[in-house]
């Protein structure tokens, strides 16, 4: 019986695909350009009304299912051209349509401005947007590093596989305070408290647009869009099919001195990635992705010295002292008599980590038209990768792996989201711990034992005050280099299979006796949206939605205080916007606004207010009033990490309890302050007096526990069409910041901070000279306001020969007012930056060009890495371009590019790695199988 039931089924399910078959067509035809006469490839073709798209092929030609059943009406559209409606009755014919092109790109549609779709004139607050055309042909090596050339964006290069995106200042390589979603999902590790770049991203294969919205976009986004937010879109699989391949290779490190293999011996790189994409009868569609990359990753190799105690004319190689930015084990310091202040002998960061990285991102999507109007989605992401980031130390992220799953049902008014993300740390580890670790493997007492790692630091400094005082046979007295030399007795050297198998060994050991970390924390998410303009009966535009976000900690003591369990918190918020038209549609109002509840602090409230007047068709002015405001994240509140000579202390109240911290420590200016007055002094009247002379320079540490933080932004701004050719965007914006997330750096001694008389204890100051003393990287927030401000300008022409020239200057300042100038976040942003584009999409047939140059001003870097002492970022230009090749028959094209063509080596972060050039050839089968 129940075969019997089985075939009427399976004969049923095979009828009704019959009868829908039959009752389907493919309409074919091409797209051209009338000018030219070239094909469009690219080109987007949908049919009004029954939720069916294709994409022209490398030849121009697309073949679209239609229903027979009365005329049908195509859309065709393509970046850079007019879009144009067709109206056929004969399905059997093939279409010529002709795209004209587009005087400008102030017609194209954003979502990201206001979370519904509009012209990008009317919009209400400035935005950016890269579109599948930009992508596709964009001079850098990926799409990703390609949105370096929008205006207002701040770019900052850890390595090859790690690159961090702000805007509107306050720049930094972990930024919390910039929100990514990539199809509606925030990609961050949540562990990580912010998104790794593309690490965990798209492919460009499957990238089919990337919106950015500059500055606070708490009002529609929530607490992470602080500082604004950047939307990446994949491709459609209903609308972009077929098989699609990607082979690039390259070559980076030309000229590299650093290298071992030598300056003049380059090393490869590669990124190979695939796509096949398959929709049934318009209603069942599936997309896959698969991409790897690999290659060598920039080496940071500044070893200037940073030693604040020790006067700048004295720093450097020969310092007993040193404390080399990228040379870690050397922030091991002690006071020895007679010798004064001595470090410890360091590693380079060279010898300590991994350069060689790569990215592996996999992705499956299944979506389900249940009606033409109503769409489920599953999404599947697994990536995984190594990257070597610059936090408060250099971190080998390495096989750092983070999975995603999605479900959506999205309709024409509403959708509704949930989403996963869970990492897992791996084999990353901590350079600068594992340094420090491998100099406690190996030192000897005075009688050449082996002292266990406990005892390491106190035996190598005194065996060196030994050498140093003349008390060792056959060793000079007042020699710093000959007590270094004997205290270094047993050193392991990098690149011995000793000192390989201690690398081995104390990055597999996590927490506090080794370098390795873990992490596996995870966050779930649920959100959704509804547009309820129909019920207003279109009188207004009225949009509402909300989110609920869950976090789920673990990193078992070696990041967080988890030991005894997973710490768990969740987050809430909601918002809602109007828009209406007034003046015959020439002022656009918009009102929103959005309240967000976090477990652990007040709810808070942002608005959103703004206008649009568009005087003529060509010209249209924009005012807001934009609020932002963010969460402290998990890292914020709870991370408790010791990495040597600091330790990161997280700002939650019961995270710090018990350890004193809060309540009796100095200030780090202070202490520096001590520092270079003793090593002053010292010389000239004694330790004992110098301590004396200066101890009052000491200052005791009053720190708040964290809070979220808020800002005030106006914005004014202006989109014309200045004449057929020529387009302005222009904007200017002023923000206003309270409660300014920040790390801030204070030293715990020994003894009590401050004496029975109030002032500050000797013993105290004592401590600080014998190195019993712990340094603690507290997250607080800035006491005071401070504020920024900034404008942009971009211009686009295009000229009547198809050249299209873009050019854009930035400009940003901060100021300080009356805040404390060391309890303030660090600006982290140049004066001046500007971009120019130039660019032909068929200067010969077949044959286009992209050229992008990039410049921006010296600036002062600030980060915890250096502990919060500025670090110069020289000014430097950045010259990108391509050439590419169609070959249409093939459906191929090659292209041959190269970022940072003059191979200037670059350093965009303070103790972050020299950038140089990279060279790639690249071969981009698309739409095969189709």
């Amino acid at each position: 019986m129940n075969n019997k039931k089985h075939a009427l089924l399976f004969a049923w399910l095979w009828l009704v695909s019959a009868v829908t078959l039959a009752q389907s067509v493919n309409v074919t035809g091409s797209v051209i350009d009338p000018t030219t006469r070239e094909p469009l490839v690219g080109a987007t073709i949908i049919a009004k009304g029954q939720a069916t798209g294709r994409v022209t092929d490398n030849q121009g030609k697309f073949s679209i299912p239609a229903n027979r059943k009365g005329p049908l009406t195509l859309r065709v559209s393509m970046v850079g051209y007019d879009s144009q409606t067709v109206s056929i009755t004969d399905n059997a014919q093939p279409l010529t349509v002709l795209l004209n092109p587009a005087t400008s790109q102030l017609n194209e549609v954003v979502v990201g401005a206001s979370r519904v779709e509009e012209r990008l004139v009317r919009a209400p607050v400035t935005i950016e947007k890269m579109d599948a055309r930009s992508i596709r042909e964009t001079p850098s090596a990926t799409f990703y590093e390609g949105i370096n050339n929008l205006k207002g964006v701040e770019m900052v290069t850890s390595g090859l596989t790690y690159r961090q995106i702000n805007t509107r200042g306050f720049a930094s390589t972990g930024n919390s305070r910039f929100l990514q979603l990539i199809d509606g999902v925030d990609n961050q590790p949540a562990g990580f408290g912010f998104s790794v770049g593309n690490m965990f991203g798209l492919s460009d294969l499957d990238a089919e647009s990337v919106e950015l919205v500059p500055g606070a976009a708490s009002a529609l986004y929530g607490p992470a869009a602080f500082n604004g937010a950047l939307l990446m879109t994949s491709k459609d699989p209903f609308i972009y099919q077929g098989l699609s391949v990607q082979a690039k290779v390259g070559v980076n490190h030309l000229n590299d001195p650093n290298r071992n293999a030598g300056p003049t011996s380059p090393a490869v790189y590669n990124d190979h990635a695939i796509r096949y994409t398959k929709a049934f009868n318009n209603k069942l569609a599936f997309k896959l992705n698969a991409s790897y990359m690999w290659g060598l990753d920039w080496f940071a190799t500044d070893y200037t010295d940073v030693n604040q105690s020790t006067p700048s004319e004295l720093r450097g190689s020969q310092n007993p002292a040193r404390n080399a930015l990228n040379i870690y084990g050397d922030e091991v310091v002690r006071t020895l008599p007679g010798a004064g202040q001595v470090s410890r002998t360091g590693y380079l960061e060279k010898d300590l980590t991994d350069y060689n990285v790569y990215s592996l991102k996999l992705n499956g999507a299944l979506h389900y038209r249940i009606t033409p109007k109503l769409e489920a989605i599953y999404t599947f992401n697994f990536a995984k990768g190594t990257a070597n980031y610059t936090g408060s130390n250099r971190f080998s992220v390495n096989g750092f792996s983070l999975t995603q799953h999605r479900l959506e049902l999205r309709g024409k008014q509403f959708f509704v989201r949930w989403y996963s993300n869970a990492e897992d740390s791996h084999d990353s580890y901590n350079t600068r711990s594992l340094g420090q670790q491998i100099n406690r493997t190996w030192v000897r007492d005075l009688n050449g034992n082996v002292v266990t790692p406990d005892k390491a630091d106190d035996t190598w400094f005194s065996r060196y005050a030994a050498a140093y005082g003349g008390t060792v046979p056959n060793v000079s007295g007042n020699d710093q280099t000959a007590a270094r030399s004997f205290a270094d007795q047993g050193r392991l050297l990098p690149g011995t299979s000793e000192f390989d198998a201690q690398k081995e060994r104390l990055t597999a050991i996590q927490g506090l006796a080794g370098a390795g970390i873990l992490s596996q924390t995870s966050m779930w998410h649920a959100d959704g949206q509804y547009n309820l303009t129909s019920a207003f009966k279109n009188a207004a535009e009225v949009l509402v939605g909300g989110n609920f976000r869950q976090y789920s900690l673990f990193t078992n003591g070696t990041l967080f205080d988890d030991k005894g369990g997973r710490i768990l918190y969740h987050e809430y918020g909601a918002f809602a916007q109007v828009s209406k038209a007034f003046l015959a549609d020439k002022l656009k109002l918009t009102v929103s606004g959005r309240y967000d509840k976090n477990q652990n602090f007040a709810g808070y409230f942002t608005p959103r207010a703004s206008a649009v007047f568009s005087a003529t068709g060509r010209h249209h002015f924009r005012a807001s009033y934009q609020t932002g405001f963010r969460n402290p994240t998990p890292s914020d509140q709870f991370i408790k990490l010791n990495v040597g000579p600091i330790t990161i202390l997280g700002g939650a109240p019961s995270n710090s309890a018990g350890m004193n911290v809060y309540e009796n420590s100095y200030t780090a200016a202070s202490v520096n302050q001590f520092g270079a007055g003793f090593g002053a002094d010292v010389g000239r009247v004694g330790p004992q007096q110098a301590l004396l002379n200066n101890k009052d320079k000491l200052q005791k540490a009053n720190v708040p526990y964290i809070a979220p933080e808020r800002v005030n932004s106006f914005e004014v701004g202006y989109r014309a069409l200045l004449s057929n050719n020529l387009s302005v965007d222009a904007n200017y914006y002023y923000g206003i910041y309270t409660n300014f997330i920040l790390n801030t750096v204070v030293l715990r001694p020994g003894s009590p901070v401050l004496g029975q008389d109030g002032k500050p204890n000797a013993a105290a100051a004592q401590n600080i000279l014998n190195g019993n003393v712990q340094a603690f990287q507290l997250y607080t927030n800035a006491p005071d306001k401070v504020s920024s401000q900034g404008a942009t300008l971009g211009l686009t022409y295009r000229t009547p020969g198809g050249y299209q020239i873009g050019a854009n200057g930035t400009w940003s300042a901060f100021n300080i007012r009356n805040a404390d100038p060391n309890n303030v976040a660090a600006f982290n942003t140049p004066r001046f930056k500007t971009n120019v584009t130039l660019g032909h999409r068929n200067i010969a047939p077949n044959l286009g060009f992209n050229v992008a140059w990039h410049w921006q001003e010296s600036f002062e870097w600030v980060s915890s890495f250096n502990a919060l002492i500025p670090g110069t970022v020289p000014a430097y230009h950045l010259l990108d371009a391509q050439v590419n090749y169609r070959m249409p028959t093939l459906k191929t094209v090659v292209k041959l590019g190269a970022t940072n063509l003059t191979n200037q080596y670059v350093v965009q972060a303070y103790g972050s790695p020299a950038v140089g050039g990279l060279y790639y050839l690249s071969l981009v089968f698309d739409q095969g199988l189709r």
